[in-house]
């Protein structure tokens, strides 16, 4: 199958409305345009695509023509047809965080590989405060890898999927609860007002994760979440060695009365 002059390769991944395929440049496509990208395909005629769900990906389409930054992911074009509409993305050869993280032996991410990350994550999430921007759904699987390991120059994070990402302007909406419930801030969880600093949150909730392997709190559901995050302390397995910078950095991530 031809989209955009791109022939669609192996499926990359695949969410509850959407598709992700490699997209390989056809010969007779003009060569300004990327080698290898990524199309995400959504279905127009599923049941799952609600006009919540259209209205969001109208949103993310208009962010990520909007805005461009070496750290989140870049939108190349954007096809629509009678059954489909298909994004068609920067490749990134290197998958998605939580991919990395499950592939190491230990299971979990070195120090030195997770500062680079985070320097990454932390020069696109202040270019998107500085637009009032929100990206609401930071998580393992919305961060991807340009390329695999072992490390190269090239090497580096994007931020993709801002399906739930909202200017800070439109508060009204910054009050509906969204993202991954792993992930998310106690004051999402808890329906309260929030701003950017609830991606913070976000954000410990990650750097806890690829130094420990798992997220920091977990619940059968968002109740249960919500009470653990409460109620118990942030604890580093003792089998984790970091620096006091690590474990200060994490404490004012995890903040829950930001």
């Amino acid at each position: 199958k031809v989209v955009a002059g791109y022939a669609l390769q192996q499926k990359l991944g695949s969410g509850s409305f959407a598709t992700v395929y490699k997209g390989v440049r056809l010969s007779q496509t003009p060569t300004n345009v990327a080698e290898t990208v990524a199309i995400k395909a959504i279905t127009r005629t599923s049941e799952k695509l609600t006009k919540k769900v259209l209205q969001n990906l109208e949103i993310e389409i208009s962010i990520l023509r909007t805005y461009r930054h070496p750290n989140i992911v870049c939108l190349h074009d954007v096809q629509k047809t009678a059954r489909h509409f298909y994004l068609i993305l920067e490749y990134c050869a290197g998958g998605d965080l939580q991919g990395l993280i499950r592939r190491r032996k230990t299971g979990r991410l070195s120090e030195g590989l997770t500062r680079r990350l985070m320097r990454d994550l932390s020069a696109g999430l202040k270019f998107l405060w500085g637009q009032e921007l929100i990206h609401r759904d930071i998580k393992p699987q919305n961060l991807l890898l340009t390329s695999g390991l072992p490390l190269d120059e090239k090497f580096g994070l994007k931020i993709a999927d801002f399906g739930f990402a909202r200017h800070l302007q439109t508060t009204s909406l910054a009050e509906t609860l969204c993202g991954s419930p792993l992930y998310m801030a106690p004051e999402i969880l808890q329906h309260h007002r929030y701003d950017a600093k609830a991606d913070l949150w976000s954000v410990g909730t990650v750097l806890f994760e690829m130094i420990c392997g798992r997220p920091p709190f977990n619940g059968e559901n968002h109740i249960d979440l919500l009470r653990n995050i409460q109620r118990k302390a942030v604890r580093l397995p003792p089998d984790v060695r970091v620096s006091k910078e690590c474990v200060n950095l994490l404490r004012l991530l995890l903040n829950r009365n930001p």
